[in-house]
């Protein structure tokens, strides 16, 4: 029997979210090698409706990668109120081009009802507050009906990425965590779109190199890791989503 075909057979279900992490673990040991798509159709054969992809817009990829590898999958978007009116437009044309089921999930509260609250441009003045009202909290919310996500994070995008499994067991949210792109490089990436004509956020022609929200994200300096355009001048590292 195939390494493929064993993993298939466990059943979340049956097994039980307690055996998550050896699930996790094993499949991880099997499929660490394996291409991208294949860690995707054996994701949404074991877990088939309990399984959700994460996906900011900030490029789709990812998406594309799990709508031919899995079509119909649910694809959770944080929608923040801070995007980049770019990104918005790439979520629209991903919702009206790729077979998924998209979910547009939002805050607790809006824009003007958290600055009235604790004032405007918290994002500058405490943005890890900001992210856990705008980020985490949707997608905890979004990530709870099911038993899997699947998110786009590389090992190369920076060190804090650097030693992430392409499956592991999240313990904070007691699901299984695939990343099924951590082994790409930049090349692997830019192939991936350019062979298969994946829709394209308009601001990486423009320089960005990762996107997030707007008042947080600018241009990365030559030289500097992809990622350093985000929260730069700060300290923060990750809007809380991975940690």
């Amino acid at each position: 029997m195939s390494a493929d075909t064993t993993l298939a057979s466990v059943d979340p279900a049956s097994t039980g979210r307690t055996d998550l992490r050896a699930l996790a673990e094993q499949a991880n040991a099997e499929l660490e090698h394996a291409p991208a798509g294949r860690i995707v159709q054996w994701a949404h054969a074991t877990f088939g409706a309990d399984l959700v992809v994460a996906s900011s817009m900030a490029d789709t990829h990812l998406v594309h990668l799990a709508s031919t590898a899995a079509p119909g999958i649910d694809v959770a978007f944080l929608d923040t109120g801070y995007h980049f009116a770019e990104t918005i437009g790439t979520r629209d044309a991903v919702a009206e081009v790729y077979p998924v089921r998209l979910l547009n999930i939002t805050p607790l509260q809006t824009v003007a009802e958290q600055d009235a609250e604790f004032g405007p441009r918290l994002h500058e003045r405490d943005p890890d507050k900001c992210c856990a009202m705008r980020k985490v909290e949707p997608l905890e919310r979004a990530l709870k009906p099911y038993v899997a996500w699947i998110n786009g994070m590389r090992r190369e995008e920076s060190p804090t990425r650097a030693d992430i499994p392409v499956i592991g067991y999240d313990a904070k949210r007691d699901m299984v965590k695939i990343s099924p792109l951590a082994a790409w490089t930049q090349d692997d990436l830019d192939a991936y779109i350019t062979d298969n004509g994946v829709l394209t956020n308009p601001l990486f022609l423009e320089g960005y190199t990762s996107i997030g929200c707007e008042p947080c994200t600018r241009k990365p300096l030559p030289g500097e890791d992809p990622r350093a355009g985000r929260w730069a001048g700060n300290a923060k590292t990750e809007c809380g989503l991975h940690t």
